[in-house]
């Protein structure tokens, strides 16, 4: 693994990092507004952070997000906003949301950010309910280009995962109990994790195999929960972070990066790539581990986006923990369990926790860095922390603090 040489590093390097967290209840209904919800996680961040809400200069979002920064920042009572963004696409966001935050702190934009993603996702805009467009919307492409795909039958985000399962099964002899193995470790984390949507509802391999086909070869297990929720963080300079109450969580190092045969559009092209289980975060993590000045091999946990069982496999090898095609030996060899070499989704993930479009997995990098985990890695001092793997990667690395 290539590093930067110490005269090269990269310029925010452990100079930023997550000082509060916040999360809702998750749930299949929660009877609230999405700004109810990203309220409720952001006053709970900031007080976490030792802060008022006086404090927080800057909002950014996932650009899916129906809550704007004003309209948050309105019901939190925030009336210093100097600074406010938004990113994407989709689960894409929360990794980046860190890159800038990071950019506004370093750059005296803003001296505290808050980062929030807050959804309905099963009561009301189910994302797995696939495109459901009107003509003129789709007319032209609107940038997704769903209308060379949508006529045909492709039309969600399962059916896309699906195909490029297939192809990896075909190419490298994935198998089905290999997809399992990611199932039943997020789900193992979730029977310990006491707000996870699964608690208490465990996972065999029988019981995986035995689910009803979804989308082949895809069963129910394979896909990630449909959740209604939110999370937000709050990020500073690691100097002023030094003297608020919580453990700090140092930012090393965020990254993004386009496949080598990028596709325009959000998902559905991504099954036109002439390999389509290369994913975005082969370039993510190249950038990334040269910025954070260290390899995969010294990553303790990984946090890695699992709308989908294959979107693990895909990217444990992206990210360098194995080579191409051996993401599914990875898994089966129980390496992403607890005592593994590397325990993923410590929280369940979106497999088992909750889907927050990626922001839970932040929330869960930072109790395991602090030591305040439900299912602690001990010993933990680097968590990576991947992003949506279509159309593009991002990732965001974080470092224990001294």
């Amino acid at each position: 693994m290539t590093v930067l040489d110490d005269d090269m590093a990269f310029a925010g390097r452990d100079r930023t990092a997550v000082v509060g967290i916040g999360q809702t209840e998750f749930s299949r209904d929660s009877g609230r507004s999405v700004l109810s919800l990203a309220t409720e996680a952001s006053l709970k961040a900031i007080a976490d952070a030792g802060l008022t809400v006086a404090d927080i200069e800057g909002i950014v979002r996932c650009g899916d997000d129906t809550v704007t920064p004003p309209t948050l920042a309105a019901a939190l009572g925030a009336a210093n906003l100097t600074y406010w963004a938004d990113t994407g696409p989709g689960g894409v966001a929360p990794c980046m949301m860190m890159g800038l935050a990071m950019g506004a702190v370093l750059s005296g934009q803003a001296k505290a950010v808050l980062a929030f993603r807050s959804l309905n996702g099963r009561s009301e805009s189910r994302l797995g309910a696939g495109v459901q467009r009107t003509g003129a919307e789709v007319s032209g492409g609107a940038g997704s280009y769903d209308e060379f795909f949508v006529p045909y039958g492709l039309m969600t985000a399962g059916q896309t995962f699906a195909l490029m399962t297939q192809r990896h099964m075909l190419d490298y002899g994935t198998t089905a109990e290999q997809l399992g193995a990611v199932a039943i470790a997020c789900r193992e984390h979730a029977q310990l994790t006491p707000h996870a949507q699964m608690r208490g509802k465990p996972l065999a391999m029988d019981d995986y195999l035995a689910a009803r086909m979804i989308s082949t070869p895809l069963r129910l297990f394979d896909f990630c929960l449909e959740s209604d929720g939110a999370c937000a963080v709050v990020i500073t300079s690691a100097e002023r972070a030094r003297d608020l109450p919580r453990p700090p969580v140092l930012i090393r190092a965020v990254a993004g990066g386009s496949p080598r045969d990028h596709r325009a559009g959000m998902m559905f092209p991504a099954v036109t790539r002439h390999d389509m289980t290369e994913l975005g975060g082969r370039r993510a993590g190249e950038v990334l581990w040269n910025r954070a000045g260290v390899g995969p091999g010294e990553v303790d946990i990984a946090q890695l986006y699992d709308c989908f069982t294959i979107s693990v496999l895909l990217q444990l090898e992206a990210y360098g923990f194995c080579g191409k095609g051996e993401g599914g030996p990875f898994a089966a060899s129980g390496a992403i369990r607890r005592g593994g070499s590397l325990p993923i989704n410590t929280g369940g993930g979106h497999l088992s926790e909750g889907y927050v479009h990626g922001m839970n997995h932040i929330v869960q990098a930072v109790r395991q860095l602090r030591g305040e985990a439900d299912m602690q890695v001990e010993g933990a001092e680097l968590c990576l922390c991947t992003g949506g793997p279509l159309p593009i990667g991002s990732s965001v690395l974080f470092r224990k603090a001294a």
